[in-house]
């Protein structure tokens, strides 16, 4: 087996492997053609991002400076993480979460899981094929992929909730969590990427230790959505506070809901 293979399968592998454990977790199985199809808008969502990033360096040239660290802050957090998620985020909105597939609180996960995974994917093999290094291969597959697969957890997360909020006509804590759904990824990754670009031995320790607290808390999130899913159309939320009933009595302000 040459090189140029062995680089090839470690970009693909740890993209399938964490895909076929979101697939294998979720018990009532997802239509096969809308997943492959939200694996292929994660693609192209990558080929959203270069179009958007050229406009906004267009328009916000200054956005592409790196001259001190509040630069680099803008950099990262606006110009790399906000145009990346925004570009996963309207693939999973337009396709997942208006489907009507999308009718237990993992599925949408997956669907968020399997569109960042299809950017990772792409985005992977170009780096990897392109630096040819087995540093580059086994440093992204224990880092990047899998971020890409705790960002989309988090965004699907929070348009779980948006949805169950939708269903029960709570119109403020849906558009509250679609928000959300967007705006933590983007804060995540900036900071993955914050700390990396700068090459400041302070940022680059803080990044080894958010990479592992990213791993114990996306891994535990996981778990606990898959233990926890449910099937979002007998769900309710509290009328007076937005709250998710597990009574008729909320547990947060105490109205009785009936």
């Amino acid at each position: 087996m040459d090189n140029i293979t062995i680089l090839m399968i470690l970009a693909v592998l740890p993209v399938l492997i964490i895909l076929l454990y979101v697939y294998n977790n979720d018990k009532q199985k997802e239509p096969t053609k809308l997943l492959s199809q939200l694996f292929l808008l994660g693609i192209l969502s990558c080929f959203v991002t270069l179009y958007l990033t050229n406009i906004v360096r267009t328009l916000f040239p200054f956005l592409q400076n790196q001259d001190n660290l509040f630069d680099l802050f803008l950099y990262s957090y606006l110009e790399i993480a906000l145009i990346e998620e925004f570009s996963k985020w309207i693939m999973v909105y337009n396709k997942g979460y208006h489907n009507k597939a999308f009718d237990e609180s993992y599925d949408i996960i997956v669907y968020s899981i399997f569109t960042s995974l299809g950017f990772a994917f792409f985005e992977n093999i170009i780096y990897v094929m392109g630096k040819q290094t087995l540093k580059t291969a086994i440093t992204r597959a224990i880092s990047s992929v899998p971020a890409h697969a705790f960002l989309g957890l988090f965004m699907g997360y929070f348009l779980s909730i948006a949805k169950e909020a939708s269903i029960n006509n709570n119109k403020k804590e849906e558009k509250k969590n679609i928000i959300y759904s967007l705006l933590v990824p983007t804060i995540i990754h900036g900071s993955y990427d914050f700390c990396i670009i700068s090459q400041k031995q302070l940022f680059i320790m803080t990044f080894f230790i958010f990479l592992i607290s990213l791993y114990i808390i996306s891994l535990k999130k996981l778990h606990k959505e898959i233990k926890n899913n449910h099937n979002i159309r007998k769900t309710k939320f509290c009328t007076n506070c937005g709250y998710l009933l597990k009574s008729d009595i909320c547990e947060k302000c105490h109205t009785i809901n009936k």
